[in-house]
């Protein structure tokens, strides 16, 4: 079954999603979860419209209706509370409102990729793939001028406080600091309000649908949604996927060969090496997946990243990075159904300039040392990743 303190787990977990996937693909973990790491039932229960709410977890019987609680983010809420969010939230980050947002990535990866060429290497996820994401969220939103530092610190914090085996105290300390990056986001709207410009922000304060408007306790929930979910899971994309192609000269050289793939080649990475491996679902009814009838109010951990590497769908080489993949675009890194990731444009972009750009403007790219991980399970990614260029 699903044991993340298995050997050698936190150094490559792809062989035990493998083992989980061949002998128990459907399992109910003594932890009191059920786990599901087959592509197509992962994908059903994504589609099935379950729950995002943990409040809907039961031991048995049918959850009651989860109240609706104000200026919850988009990610942890569910229909219609979740179709109204979206469908505000959506209207910044329509395919108009990302056109602008390609000049503002290529000046930052340019700007990073100058500073890895003077300094002749050096930590890629500190230098790229940790500060790109964050500078692109804030500059996108228009942030008014506010403590980045500290905001990132509270970000990361967030994540890492959110991962299960977080220690007894992480209750306590997620409240604190959302509670101080709530103090900080509220502060920087309220001042938007009266610094507006050409920005996410500015945008999502005139969202409106049929006279309905995000209130200011909502905006603030999804200013930071759109850092916490948006931020970690990029820097996991940018690393792992140059990680990925740094132990594959082939398809290295493929890459650099052939612009044409370039989009192709970025579903891949993200089929190949996921930013989130496992995301969790409440089930509203019994579903059925495989020989088993998960009953209503169970919590279900989904596999995606076992999902995207499965043979069964895939074919026997899924666990091959293969950047010319016909079917790539059906990895399950985005989610799906009604809670598919709205910045999922975003971190596609991202990636494709970033990735594509350091590749070939550096042919002499190498790994320059060991990696070391950041020890999440959901969100596994490298924390270290030196290069030489």
């Amino acid at each position: 079954m699903f044991d993340p303190l298995s050997d050698g787990f936190m150094e490559d977990p792809h062989p035990h999603y493998a083992e989980v996937r061949r002998h128990a693909p459907v399992h109910e973990h003594p932890g009191g979860f059920w786990m599901l790491s087959r592509h197509e039932d992962v994908e059903a229960l994504l589609r099935a419209e379950h729950s995002v709410d943990k409040g809907n977890a039961r031991s048995s019987g049918a959850p009651a209706p989860a109240p609706r609680r104000k200026g919850l983010a988009l990610i942890d809420q569910d229909p219609p509370h979740h179709t109204r969010l979206r469908g505000l939230l959506s209207q910044a980050f329509t395919p108009r409102a990302m056109s602008g947002v390609e000049p503002v990535v290529r000046d930052l990866v340019g700007g990073a990729l100058d500073d890895l060429e003077r300094a002749g290497g050096g930590d890629l996820v500190e230098t790229l793939a940790f500060p790109l994401p964050f500078a692109v969220i804030t500059r996108i939103l228009g942030m008014p001028e506010i403590d980045t530092a500290r905001l990132r610190e509270l970000t990361g914090l967030l994540v890492r406080l959110g991962e299960p085996g977080s220690g007894s105290r992480a209750k306590e300390d997620r409240a604190a600091a959302d509670a101080e990056m709530t103090g900080l986001v509220s502060d920087a709207i309220t001042r938007k309000h009266r610094e507006r410009g050409d920005d996410l922000l500015t945008a999502l304060i005139d969202a409106e649908d049929d006279g309905d408007r995000l209130s200011h306790d909502e905006l603030v929930a999804q200013v930071a949604m759109v850092y916490v979910a948006g931020y970690e899971t990029t820097v996991n994309l940018l690393s792992g996927g140059v990680l990925a192609l740094l132990r594959d000269p082939d398809q290295l050289s493929l890459l650099r060969a052939r612009p044409d793939l370039d989009r192709n080649a970025i579903e891949e990475l993200l089929r190949y090496e996921p930013p989130v491996h496992l995301t969790r679902r409440i089930t509203l009814r019994p579903h059925r997946a495989g020989e088993h009838e998960i009953p209503a109010g169970s919590v279900v951990l989904a596999s995606l990243a076992g999902a995207n590497r499965d043979e069964g769908f895939w074919g026997p080489d899924a666990g091959r990075l293969r950047l010319d993949r016909e079917d790539a675009r059906r990895h399950l890194s985005f989610g799906g159904g009604v809670h598919y990731c709205v910045g999922g444009m975003l971190a596609r972009l991202q990636a494709r300039i970033a990735i594509t750009g350091l590749v070939r403007r550096f042919p002499g790219l190498k790994q320059a040392g060991e990696v070391r991980w950041n020890g999440l399970v959901s969100l596994r990614g490298a924390a270290y990743l030196p290069v030489r260029v």
